[in-house]
Formats: structure tokens, C-alpha cells, sequence
């Protein structure tokens, strides 16, 4: 049986580490998602869920609703991707989904990248990144939109800036969480 993701502990153990010169550099590879990886993938999304608003869901996804979110992308042939650690853990994910159901936008996507807490400021987002623009270039995807909170995603929006995304708008109070208003900022980056 997989043990639960506990994002505090992981954190916890993250911040209790002492650097030993023998452990190395921090190192991850990132591949396609397979089914055993959902429950660790859900429980990274479900930590962004119960305590930010980098996502404007309020309730925690079942593992049901995050294995249909799989199934969508290999049915669309989109890239779903996750961080592994040389341990197995799962450190992060990336994948598109469609910006719109309607046929006409069937070329252009919106992109989602969680890292679970222990692995933020560590590359793991940029290379997650360059990763899922690469695939999603490969799978014939000409548009990815990036559509982040207007609060508390500044490392989101920089990092996104970084891979050439455009900021093309933005929408005020749209999303109501944890008792405040919230916007989103859009940016755009073509795949040529």
C-alpha cells in the first residue's frame, strides 16, 4: 500500500535535513504520469487546495477526479508529467488541459505545475516547465495559456515569463477563497 503524501511532514524533514557532502546534488527525473503516481500527484494538488489560492478550487479532488484528469490527457494525447526522485518519491507534475471544449480551440491548452513543498526553489518548476512546453509542442499543440492567481503566484508568473509567456490580461475578483476576492493573471506563449 503507497503511503499517504503528507505535505507537512515532507516539509518538516525537508527543513531537518543537514546537507551530508555525500548525499550529493538534489536530483529528480521527469517522466509521463502512470496510474500508481495519482495518489501522490492528488495529494501535492491537495495541499495548494486546503492552503493557498494559487488554486481557486475549495474542495480536495478525489482520486477519481484526478484519474479521469489522466485518462483526459493520454485520451487528448496531451503531456501529464511528474518530478521522481531517485527514491520514487514524486516531487511535482506538470500537464494541459483544454482551454475551451469547443472544437475550434482543440490546438490550445492550459498549462497546471504543483510542486509538492519540499521541492520548491530547486529547479524542480523550471525543468517541469521546459519539459511539458517541449511535449506539448511534440503533441501538436500551437498555444498554451497560463492563467495564475493575481496573489501570492509571483515566482509562477516569473517562471512562466522566463519560458517567453506574454502576460495578455488580467481579471479582477473573479474567485472567491478563504474570505477574499482574487483575480487571475493570463499569459500566452505560442509554439512555433
Amino acid at each position: 500500500m503507497l503511503e499517504e503524501y503528507d505535505p507537512k511532514k515532507a516539509l518538516r524533514a525537508a527543513r531537518m535535513r543537514r546537507p551530508d557532502p555525500e548525499d550529493g546534488p538534489f536530483t529528480f527525473e521527469v517522466r509521463d504520469a502512470v496510474p500508481a503516481d495519482i495518489p501522490h500527484v492528488r495529494a501535492i494538488y491537495n495541499h495548494y487546495v486546503r492552503n493557498s489560492t494559487v488554486t481557486f478550487d475549495e474542495g480536495e479532488l478525489s482520486l477519481a477526479q484526478m484519474r479521469a484528469k489522466l485518462a483526459k490527457a493520454r485520451k487528448l494525447g496531451h503531456p501529464f508529467l511528474v518530478a521522481v526522485r531517485p527514491s520514487g518519491e514524486i516531487i511535482g507534475y506538470a500537464t494541459v488541459s483544454p482551454w475551451r471544449e469547443k472544437a475550434a480551440y482543440r490546438f490550445t491548452v492550459e498549462n497546471s505545475i504543483y510542486l509538492g513543498p519540499a521541492a520548491t526553489g530547486k529547479g524542480v518548476g523550471t525543468v517541469l516547465l521546459k519539459a511539458l512546453i517541449d511535449a506539448s509542442k511534440a503533441a501538436g499543440i500551437k498555444e498554451i495559456i497560463a492563467v495564475i492567481a493575481d496573489r501570492g503566484a509571483e515566482a509562477s508568473i516569473a517562471l512562466h515569463e522566463k519560458f517567453g509567456f506574454k502576460e495578455i490580461g488580467r481579471m479582477g475578483r473573479v474567485g472567491y477563497k478563504f474570505d477574499r476576492w482574487l483575480g487571475t493573471v493570463l499569459l500566452q506563449k505560442s509554439l512555433k
